[in-house]
């Protein structure tokens, strides 16, 4: 694993600790890695959707149901 130094404000540095300290995470390592998972995992789920729109854009009509692009947008959304 690579080590980085990074500097936070006040206010983030203030947040890092707090969710520390109530136990949410064992360090802010942690809390940091676990912030940019989950940003990234939302990352697909936007280009997900942005391939959607732009799909939709240049055909005009989807022939997915409602229903279907709700069932696939959940799955992605459950991993």
């Amino acid at each position: 694993m690579s080590r980085q130094s990074i500097s936070f404000t006040k206010p983030n540095d203030e947040w890092l600790k707090a969710q520390v300290d109530n136990k949410e995470y064992s360090s802010k390592s942690e809390l940091v890695n676990d912030l940019i998972r989950q940003a990234r995992k939302q990352q697909v789920q936007i280009d997900w959707i942005r391939a959607k729109l732009e799909k939709a854009e240049n055909s005009g009509f989807t022939d997915d149901s409602k229903e279907s692009i709700l069932a696939q947008s959940k799955s992605l959304l459950n991993g």
